[in-house]
């Protein structure tokens, strides 16, 4: 995917590797209900930014990224959850935690500045 917008750029790699754990979550580890709720908000955020680009007010924009930034927010407690009963190893964690607090400053930063 090329595009001169970091976070549609970074929230859809971030999709992709949500499904990458997902597809790893119900195949090898047979977990089935949290990674439903992953896969459902992390690539969520990806959709509302997409949504957003396309807003046609300035409340519209907000609203979706608002929802996006919300999304990102449920990703990562799924995230912390796998984590903590075991089903995510340290490196996947941390690869994926990372990228959704990274998601989240930015989207929190374009949150401020466009209601300013």
């Amino acid at each position: 995917m090329k595009s001169n917008n970091i976070i549609k750029e970074k929230s859809y790699n971030f999709s992709l590797k949500i499904i990458k754990v997902y597809q790893e979550l119900t195949k090898e580890k047979k977990e089935f209900i949290i990674s439903k709720q992953l896969i459902r908000s992390g690539t969520s955020v990806g959709a509302n930014i997409e949504e957003a680009i396309g807003a046609q007010s300035k409340n519209d924009f907000i609203s979706k990224m608002s929802i996006s930034y919300k999304e990102a927010r449920e990703t990562l407690y799924w995230l912390h959850l796998l984590t903590d009963s075991g089903f995510l190893n340290k490196q996947q964690s941390d690869t994926l935690i990372t990228g959704c607090e990274e998601l989240l400053k930015i989207l929190s930063s374009i949150l401020r500045t466009s209601k300013s």
